[in-house]
């Protein structure tokens, strides 16, 4: 039994293989285990960030958008490389794209709308520029490659070694700016203070491990349910992959709110969306060049591009440092839209 287990857990073809032999209500009950394992494993993870900050003295803000982000978007990393070496450069690039969508609009406006978030400028001066500029730059080069190449423009592996080496510079940068900023937050005492850094580390390692197996495993089931209710491939691709793969932002958001912390979700989403353009979509890219198909251009870029601005200019605007429920509102609202034209475009095809 363990080694069927271990199996499913570490060969994705084998699981999707046991996957068909379930029946629809086999697989809600499933997904209903995984996303409670989800969110147990988020509920671990964000008690030891939190210890782990007040131990160490980094902002909590800077390790959701270091340590937290690499480790949610491992999700999407995997799915990004695997997809472009099997020859589907669509779903890896659509993967990338619309998690970056989905972190902003969905995970974010949901927060701004379930509380008040506090704008940390030190940071979003900083690692929220990064997020914007190098979604800016994969359009711009994405743009490029449509002038100048004939036939389908592509996104050769040149392009995912530069986004790997601006990956490094990034890292960098955000431990120099670590080492700059001050912890800001209320030191309240919480009964998890007494834990010891190891435990800490154990908490975050292990929590953290549970969500990204469970979201990993959601996926294949999640695509299964869908295509046995007719929605195309390339829809679920662009859409329920992408949510998938963003499912651990989405509980670690939840998780950090519900305990008073939304300061993580931000630079969990901060750090997500950069590394879904420099970690993801540029490993992939190294792998195999990615052809960038037509409509990419018509709508996963400008809905991408109108999210990320429309959060930068609410940094701006915001002068007493608190983002408004409407702001939220409105991120949500461009994320359902996007969804919504997804399906109504394309099912039928």
């Amino acid at each position: 039994m363990l080694e069927v287990i271990f199996r499913c857990i570490t060969d994705e073809a084998f699981f999707k293989e046991v996957i068909l032999g379930f029946s629809n209500v086999a697989l809600f009950i499933f997904i209903v285990l995984c996303i409670f394992v989800l969110s147990k494993g988020a509920d671990w993870m964000i008690d030891g960030v939190i210890v782990l900050a007040r131990k160490t003295g980094l902002p909590k803000i800077v390790i959701g958008a270091t340590v937290i982000s690499l480790g949610t978007t491992t999700p999407e990393m995997f799915v990004s490389v695997m997809a472009a070496w099997m020859g589907n450069p669509g779903l890896a690039l659509g993967n990338g794209v619309g998690s970056i969508i989905a972190d902003t609009g969905l995970i974010f406006g949901l927060t701004c709308l379930l509380t008040v978030t506090p704008i940390n400028r030190f940071i979003l001066n900083r690692q929220g520029w990064i997020q914007v500029g190098s979604a800016t730059l994969l359009v711009i080069i994405s743009l490029i490659a449509l002038v100048k190449m004939e036939g389908q423009p592509v996104l050769n592996r040149w392009v995912g070694f530069l986004f790997l080496f601006l990956l490094g510079c990034f890292l960098y940068a955000s431990y120099y700016w670590a080492m700059k900023a001050t912890e800001t937050d209320d030191q309240e005492t919480c009964e998890s203070e007494t834990f010891s850094l190891k435990r800490c580390w154990l908490m975050v390692i292990g929590g953290l491990s549970m969500v990204v197996v469970s979201a990993w495993m959601l996926v294949p089931c999640a695509c299964e349910i869908a295509k046995r209710m007719g929605v195309p491939e390339d829809v679920i691709a662009a859409t329920m992959v992408a949510f998938g793969t963003s499912l651990p932002e989405l509980i670690t958001a939840f998780a950090a709110v519900r305990k008073g912390h939304p300061e993580i979700t931000i630079g969990n989403v901060v750090g997500a969306d950069i590394l879904n353009c420099l970690f993801v979509i540029g490993a992939a890219a190294a792998t195999r060049p990615l052809y960038i198909p037509p409509n990419f251009f018509k709508f996963h870029f400008p809905a991408m591009i109108i999210i990320l601005y429309s959060f930068r200019i609410f940094i701006f605007i915001n002068r007493d440092d608190r983002f408004r429920r409407w702001q939220g509102g409105w991120l949500f609202g461009i994320y359902l839209v996007y969804i919504i034209l997804q399906y109504s475009l394309n099912i039928g095809e």
